[in-house]
Order: C-alpha cells, then sequence, then structure tokens
C-alpha cells in the first residue's frame, strides 16, 4: 500500500497516528520513568541546560529536569500526547507545547537536545531533515544526547538506524563524546539502544 492511499492514522509522520495510540494507551516505548544514563548524565552537568525534548510524549525526563531547576520545553506534535503529558507535569514548570519539530523556534538559545524514541518514530525519508535540524537548533558546543535504536529493524516505528547511518546524519556537525551501551531499557528497545553523547562543532 502506497502512502497516497494510506489514511492519516497509518503513517507515522502525522499526529493522528500518534493520537490514535496515546489516546487507547497504545505506548510501549514509554517506560513511566527516567532511565539510569540520562539521571546520571544531567547530575554530571555543572549548571542548568537550556534543554528542548522532541517528541516528548508523556513528558517524565521533561518534569524531572524541571524539579532540577532545569529550563526545559517539551516539544510534541500529538494533541493527544501533549494532553498526556500535562496529567503527567501538572504544575511542572515546563514549557509544554504542541507544534512541528521541523517548524518550532526556540525562544531562547538552547544547550542540549535530549533523545529518546523521536527519531526511531520518524520515517527514514525524514532522517537527513532531522539531521540538519538538530544541526540548526544547537549552537557550537551544544550537545545532542540520548537513546538511538541501533539496529537492522527495517519495518516500524521504531525504525532501526544503522551506526554508520547515524554517523552520516550526524558527524558532518558533530562529534561524538560518549557511546554506551543501555542496560535498563524497555522491552521494546531492549538490547538494541546506546547511549550517546553528541557536541556541535
Amino acid at each position: 500500500m502506497s502512502d497516497s492511499v494510506k489514511t492519516s492514522e497509518q503513517l507515522p509522520e502525522h499526529p493522528d497516528f500518534w493520537c490514535k495510540r496515546f489516546g487507547s494507551g497504545t505506548t510501549p516505548w514509554d517506560a513511566g520513568k527516567v532511565p539510569e544514563q540520562f539521571a546520571d548524565f544531567a547530575a554530571r552537568q555543572a549548571t542548568p541546560l537550556n534543554t528542548l525534548i522532541p517528541g516528548c510524549g508523556s513528558g517524565w525526563e521533561a518534569a524531572c529536569l524541571a524539579e532540577h531547576g532545569w529550563p526545559v520545553t517539551a516539544l510534541d506534535f500529538s494533541p493527544t500526547a501533549v494532553d498526556r503529558a500535562r496529567d503527567i507535569l501538572g504544575n511542572s514548570a515546563v514549557h509544554l507545547v504542541c507544534a512541528d519539530f521541523f517548524q518550532w523556534q526556540p525562544e531562547q538559545p538552547l544547550d542540549l537536545i535530549y533523545e529518546r524514541a523521536f527519531l526511531c518514530a520518524l520515517p527514514r525519508k525524514l532522517w537527513a531533515d532531522w539531521g540538519r535540524r538538530v544541526a540548526e537548533l544547537l549552537p557550537p558546543g551544544g550537545l545532542l544526547a540520548g537513546y538511538f535504536f541501533v539496529c537492522d529493524q527495517l519495518k516500524g516505528p521504531p525504525f532501526g538506524i544503522l551506526p554508520e547511518q547515524l554517523d552520516e546524519l550526524l558527524t558532518p556537525h558533530f562529534e561524538r563524546i560518549e557511546d554506551a551501551a543501555v542496560h535498563d531499557s524497555i522491552p521494546v528497545f531492549s538490547g538494541r539502544e546506546r547511549w550517546q553523547v553528541w557536541r556541535r562543532r
């Protein structure tokens, strides 16, 4: 079936796809907690970082960072996901935005973009746009940190990315400064995630 005859609920690049899943509670990518390596990374930073979380889903990490005084923008293009995040975040000082990552503009320069289950949710035809966009949004020295679904899984989401494909997207503008296996993955990602930190050149 070609994209031209698929409904919006069958296209992961469309908000309806994710609204349907959040609306039905079908969210196997939602860990319901903050992953260990990201919590450790945040604790290691000398000062709070102005952070963007694209595809924020339920917003667990955003809530955690805000509790520690970090300025955080949590962004999702699914209104249903944003409603879910609003329930989780409560009165947390998170700037919660319903917007398209590829169109959104920060009010203040970013220090960090946190990646978790966003790139792997994007169809491959959008990967090059994603690579350009994270480079545009981060100034020199800015960090892209998070979890990458590194495997050869073609059907998705989640869509697996091979190491050389990820390098092709990021090495023109970033240098990788951390790379480690992940030991607290949720089942859908188990054994196929890498924790990585990339610094904008």
